[in-house]
Parts: C-alpha cells; sequence; structure tokens
C-alpha cells in the first residue's frame, strides 16, 4: 500500500515534468512559437469572424466598389463593393476549414487502410500497395482537378478530391510504422495468444504509431491550404459568392494593376497559414522525432 501511495504521489510531479519538458523545448523554438500563434490566430478567426467581421461578407455597396483601404475598409473593397477585410475573415472558415476537414478525412482512412494492410499482409497488402502505386504515380494537383472536375465544381467535391488524392501517402506511411511495430515482443506475444488483427490495430499498432502520423498531419495543413485555394483559383473549388481565398485572388486578378489591395490580402492570408502550419508541424517533428531531440 506504501509504495501504491508513493507512486500515486508522483504522478502529479512526473506530468508536470514532461509538461515542462515539451514547454523548454518549444520555448527553445522560436520558429515554432510563431507557427503555433499563426495557427492559434486562424483557430480564432475561423470561430469568431461572425464577431471580428465589420460588415456581413456579401454585403455589396456599389458606391464604395473598388475602394482603397481605408479606416472605413481596413481591406479595401471588391468590384461591388464588399468589404475585402470581412470576406478575408470569413474566408478562413472555408480555406482553412476545409484544410481540416480533408487532413481529417486522408488521415482516418489512410491510417486504416495502412495499419490494417501491415497487420494481415500477403495478397491484401500487396493488392493494396499497388494501387497507392497508381495514385502517387500521378501528380497530385492534376489527380485533385481532374477528381473535381468529374464531380463538379464545389467546395464539398473539392474537399472529396483533395482527400482521395491524399490518403495514400498516410497509407504508406501508416503500414510503414505497422511493419516495425508488428514484430515487437508484445505484438507477437498477443497474435500468441489468438488475438484478431482487429484488436492488435486498435490497442498495438495504432496507439504506438500515431506520432509520425500527426507530424505528417500537421505538415500537410498547409499543402491542403494551397492546393483547396489553387482549385478554386481556377473555378473547381469555391464558388462565387463564397468567401474564399483562392476564388477571391481568382476575382482580383483583373484589377491588380490599378487595385492591388484586392488580391494582396487573400494571397497574403494564404501564405501565411501554409507558413504557419509548416512551421509549427516542423517543430512538433523535432519535439517527437527523438533522433532531432538536439536540434
Amino acid at each position: 500500500m506504501a509504495i501504491e501511495a508513493t507512486s500515486i504521489a508522483r504522478r502529479p510531479s512526473v506530468a508536470r515534468e514532461g509538461l515542462h519538458r515539451i514547454w523548454y523545448r518549444v520555448k527553445g523554438s522560436p520558429l515554432t512559437l510563431v507557427g503555433a500563434a499563426i495557427a492559434l490566430v486562424v483557430l480564432i478567426v475561423i470561430v469568431a469572424a461572425p464577431v471580428l467581421a465589420p460588415y456581413p461578407p456579401d454585403r455589396i455597396s456599389l458606391s464604395a466598389r473598388l475602394a482603397a483601404p481605408s479606416l472605413q475598409h481596413l481591406f479595401g473593397t471588391d468590384e461591388v463593393g464588399r468589404d475585402l477585410f470581412s470576406r478575408v475573415l470569413y474566408g478562413a472558415r472555408a480555406s482553412c476549414g476545409i484544410a481540416f476537414a480533408i487532413v481529417i478525412i486522408s488521415t482516418v482512412v489512410g491510417s486504416i487502410i495502412g495499419c490494417l494492410s501491415g497487420v494481415v499482409g500477403g495478397i491484401v497488402d500487396t493488392a493494396i500497395m499497388r494501387l497507392m502505386d497508381v495514385f502517387l504515380a500521378l501528380p497530385a494537383l492534376i489527380l485533385a482537378m481532374a477528381l473535381a472536375a468529374a464531380l463538379g465544381p464545389s467546395l464539398f467535391n473539392a474537399m472529396l478530391a483533395v482527400a482521395v488524392v491524399r490518403v495514400p501517402a498516410y497509407v504508406r506511411l501508416a503500414r510503414g510504422q505497422t511493419l516495425s511495430l508488428r514484430n515487437r515482443t508484445y505484438v507477437k506475444a498477443s497474435r500468441s495468444f489468438g488475438a484478431s488483427p482487429a484488436y492488435l490495430l486498435r490497442w498495438h499498432i495504432l496507439p504506438n504509431a500515431l506520432s509520425p502520423i500527426i507530424v505528417q498531419a500537421t505538415l500537410d495543413l498547409g499543402g491542403t491550404i494551397l492546393t483547396a485555394a489553387a482549385l478554386s483559383f481556377i473555378g473547381l473549388g469555391a464558388q462565387p459568392p463564397t468567401s474564399e481565398w483562392g476564388s477571391m485572388v481568382s476575382s482580383g486578378r483583373n484589377y491588380f494593376l490599378d487595385q492591388w489591395w484586392y488580391i494582396t490580402f487573400p494571397g497574403l492570408a494564404i501564405l501565411i497559414s501554409a507558413m504557419g502550419f509548416n512551421l509549427l508541424g516542423d517543430g512538433l517533428r523535432d519535439m517527437l522525432d527523438p533522433r532531432l531531440g538536439g536540434r
């Protein structure tokens, strides 16, 4: 009883020590702090866009069309007088929201398929990996454009197209982790006692393969934002009058020489968001990979 009481009493200190170690590593990487701050600001904007926006995003005012940035319109207005600051704030919901949805879908589906492929092995593993090789042999953006065009131009169809394209990378990553984990002693012991592939997947493989998958998902957020914006830019993603950064840049490219603000602020939103998530993912990789702990 004394030993149990002692171990229980030590648990909070162990937890505090772990949090202190994480904070020490984050504090030692200024770029990781910048990425985390940008990601936090993006999340706040997504949640609080109706409160932060001074005007409704679709409010038309022809008398103020193509107005330059001012105290009344911080980012200026577009060709029909809509406030660009409000549209950029609401655009975070479409651009970053769809990126989160794409990464979640592709991560969950790809991780399950990859882990299952590695656990089952045999002809199932061969068939799954050859199919993934076919997807990976094609340029990702071209394949996403083809799928989005086949499904029809819309934000939801663009999300499905990009998610399908992202799945093979997670399948290969999860399978590689599974192949290294299935030879561990505890997995062999569980299999010798008659554990099913589903049990091994649920209790032994997935929990121990999460770290690299989470890092990859964080790194993919930046690229996903760019891909979704590219599809909207060419007309295969969000459709007018939806506030989405890629479609806003597409609409403003005809006014760039005289009304520079039209595409500058949505473009900066894309750049800063993608850069922030890339910096955050890079920092998480350094913290979760023991081989990079010294960096």
